[in-house]
């Protein structure tokens, strides 16, 4: 964690770790692992909203907590914009960390994907496998999709390639 700023290193130090080493292949340990993963998101869900950094929603998509869904935004001169999440839990699961995929965001940028799959392959897979099993979906949001928004999304609107809703509501009633 040396190199890290110091508000992110506060913000792993408080997402609780994982301990079951199970994939979704693993019947009941993986159901542990479910527990252990919701136990994580909750706690960091609240984190973000008692420091005034709300920035996504998410659910299991289905009772095997194997596919999630749910929508991430960022802000970017006061403005909201907001996407779509998606993404399902590999079945190496937890040594493979999942593929976090914004479908609209498709296409828009070089660090991306096809499917919209964002690109996490350099800084963050290495963390991610030396940090196996301890790290969750939680870990995933923390250290893979917030610095790739706070990265790409400032490009993306300053570029064009995104505008936000009421820009694009404006433009197409003219």
């Amino acid at each position: 964690m040396e190199g890290w700023d110091p508000n992110t290193k506060s913000t792993l130090t408080q997402i609780p770790l994982l301990s079951v080493k199970a994939g979704p292949r693993d019947g009941g340990a993986w159901t542990q692992r479910l527990k252990e993963e919701y136990k994580a998101l909750i706690a960091y869900t609240s984190m973000n909203k008692s420091n005034d950094n709300d920035w996504f929603r998410i659910t299991a998509a289905n009772p095997e907590g194997t596919r999630w869904t749910g929508k991430c935004w960022y802000v970017h001169n006061l403005l909201k914009y907001e996407f779509d999440l998606q993404f399902d839990i590999p079945v190496t699961y937890p040594a493979t960390a999942p593929e976090i995929e914004l479908p609209q965001l498709d296409g828009k940028t070089q660090k991306m994907y096809r499917g919209g799959k964002i690109c996490l392959t350099v800084h963050f897979k290495p963390l991610w496998a030396k940090n196996c099993p301890r790290f969750g979906i939680a870990h995933a949001l923390c250290l893979g999709l917030a610095p790739w928004l706070a990265a790409e999304i400032p490009i993306l609107v300053d570029s064009g390639m995104i505008k936000h809703k009421d820009d694009a509501a404006s433009s197409n009633e003219s």
